[in-house]
């Protein structure tokens, strides 16, 4: 019998909002499944496959959009997360963008200004790697970021306080409830991973000649915040998951068991959608069977 059936990952990861959040007793490990890897990579196939099948008709259908973002600490397997679950999706129908320090230009805008023209259009599912969920984490660890954007009257640190973020919060949520009234899905995810397992990733990065590449001395400093990332994580969770947009916090320790969770979640959640593909008017299949026709004379 298929675990799935059994332990409904989608139920168990959720957080919505109502329940007291405690970031530090998150599981970052399976703890209620026991999966062999052959079984995880498996049915992580069955998964891409239902998901390119959905993927075909919510393209086809060109009714609803899914926003898909991934948030988590440095080296919490976000890009390989996207490269793993989308590897069987038709690239014409998805969007990937990263979200990276914000340029310039970006900064003389509103906050939110560079995530709008990345949204995904009707029939798409865009993934961001990062978001605009940025704003409220390394930018409250790292509170001297808004001093630097020169935003209106913000010009202490003091003012850079709970009730400054609890404005941002607000923000977010009435975007993702406005994606979500006008047909886009809004599906967050929070890779969550242990502080050990960022430091043997983080080792591998650096005695792998052919993971150097992802090294960065800055991830490294980062490191000592620790703790103030978990509290900004926790925080924004809390204040911006609702029933309608939930977060899903994934246990991110064994990369290929939080892939399993993701795309497991996602093919969930689109089937919760009337996707299908479009049906046509008697008109159109008639000139269907009249195309046909001169199609067999030819």
């Amino acid at each position: 019998m298929d675990n799935k059936k059994l332990f409904n990952r989608e139920k168990s990861f959720r957080y919505n909002g109502e329940d007291h959040l405690k970031l530090k007793k998150k599981p970052t490990a399976a703890t209620d499944e026991h999966l062999s890897k052959s079984e995880i990579k498996a049915r992580i196939e069955n998964n891409i496959l239902t998901l390119q099948d959905l993927q075909g008709k919510l393209y086809a259908q060109n009714r609803f959009g899914i926003l898909v973002i991934f948030q988590g600490m440095d080296g919490s397997g976000k890009d390989s997360m996207i490269r793993h679950i989308l590897s069987g999706v038709n690239p014409q129908g998805c969007e990937v963008t990263s979200f990276k320090v914000p340029t310039s230009i970006e900064l003389n805008h509103d906050y939110l200004w560079r995530v709008h023209r990345h949204m995904p259009s009707r029939g798409i599912i865009g993934i961001f790697n990062r978001s605009y969920y940025e704003d409220v984490l390394v930018s409250r660890v790292h509170p001297q970021l808004i001093l630097d954007a020169h935003i209106g009257n913000i010009s202490k640190i003091k003012q850079v306080n709970d009730q400054f973020f609890e404005g941002r919060y607000q923000d977010i949520k009435f975007l993702e409830d406005y994606l979500t009234r006008n047909g886009f899905m809004v599906l967050k995810f929070s890779l969550h991973m242990s502080k050990d397992e960022q430091k043997n990733r983080f080792r591998r990065r650096i005695e792998m000649p052919d993971h150097n590449w992802k090294f960065s001395a800055a991830d490294i400093k980062e490191r000592q915040y620790w703790d103030d990332y978990v509290d900004a994580y926790e925080k924004a969770i809390k204040k911006t998951a609702t029933k309608q947009n939930p977060w899903y916090i994934i246990p991110s320790d064994d990369k290929w068991y939080s892939r399993l969770c993701v795309s497991d979640i996602i093919d969930r959640r689109m089937k919760e959608l009337p996707l299908k593909y479009p049906d046509l008017d008697a008109a159109n299949k008639a000139q269907l069977e009249n195309a046909l026709d001169e199609l067999e004379k030819n």
